[in-house]
């Protein structure tokens, strides 16, 4: 998509982006708070944009990360409540800086000045409006390299089809298939059913990850999932749905690196780490399902 046309499409959706935070529904959550007027939503943030950090980012996958690095903005706050969020200080404590729409588009400038591959917002979900805002200033200043949408997966599909020719690069995670489960350690029952109808439109919209010569991701989608102790997570079930709903080139960064934070320190069996036994059997479905794309850890 070229920068013009996507210029077009925020102009386009800016303003019903925007009308979602009056009585907030920009995620699920659907709280109810007029963050236009700075009330805090579930996720704790008002309406300004508030980032922990903005750097190079050398250790996300490598089609990301590249030789240069990833142009990481890490948002703060979160729309999930995961009790074993391995960056609670900043999802959940909120530690970060309060900033404005206009310096939010003078970080991603400043960061493709510094030969980032790309522009990776971490935990965008509920400040989208103000990034779509913060993006038309970007472009409008000569901002070109792909802009990558990193989040837990619990997503609006509303807001989401306004990301429509926007986003490049979709990296989301799946958590959890059991309700029970995203119940009992995210606070969000519906999460499953709501982070498949998301997965689908992110797939719809960008379609398998593409790759330049150089092995850098230009567009497309990679989905990210935590192996958790004790098959919380319901790791065969979603290793179903991708192969056979969304597809089998789906690449998949299947993470082993689980070790207990926050209040997981306390909730038997999350207070342990992920055993080699539970994640070879988690990694024996990729194969099952015909999952042959993407990286496994050790």
């Amino acid at each position: 998509m070229s920068v013009d046309e996507k210029i077009r499409r925020i102009r386009s959706g800016l303003k019903k982006a925007y009308g979602l935070l009056r009585s907030c529904h920009v995620c699920p959550r659907k709280c109810g708070v007029n963050r236009l007027i700075g009330e805090m939503g579930i996720c704790g943030m008002g309406f300004h944009p508030v980032v922990s950090s903005d750097n190079l980012h050398h250790g996300e996958e490598p089609p990301i990360s590249g030789s240069r690095g990833s142009g990481t903005i890490f948002l703060t706050g979160c729309n999930l409540g995961c009790v074993f969020c391995q960056n609670y200080p900043i999802s959940h404590l909120l530690h970060g800086r309060k900033i404005t729409i206009p310096q939010l588009a003078s970080m991603m400038l400043r960061l493709q000045k510094a030969r980032a591959h790309n522009i990776n917002f971490v935990t965008p979900t509920h400040f989208a409006p103000q990034i779509m805002g913060a993006l038309l200033i970007a472009y409008k200043h000569g901002l070109e390299i792909p802009i990558v949408y990193n989040c837990g997966g619990y997503e609006s599909l509303e807001m989401l089809r306004l990301w429509d020719g926007i986003i490049d690069i979709y990296m989301p995670d799946m958590k959890y298939s059991d309700p029970k489960m995203s119940e009992k350690y995210a606070y969000a029952p519906d999460y499953p059913e709501i982070n498949r109808e998301a997965i689908r439109e992110m797939f719809r919209q960008v379609g398998n990850l593409q790759l330049d010569d150089s092995g850098i991701a230009t567009s497309g989608l990679l989905i990210r999932h935590l192996v958790l102790p004790e098959n919380i997570a319901g790791s065969e079930k979603i290793l179903r749905f991708i192969s056979e709903d969304i597809s089998r080139n789906t690449y998949i960064s299947f993470m082993s690196q689980y070790f207990p934070a926050h209040k997981a320190l306390d909730m038997a069996p999350l207070d342990r780490p992920l055993t080699r036994s539970e994640y070879e059997q988690a990694k024996s479905f990729l194969e099952f399902f015909g999952l042959q794309r993407g990286w496994v850890q050790n």
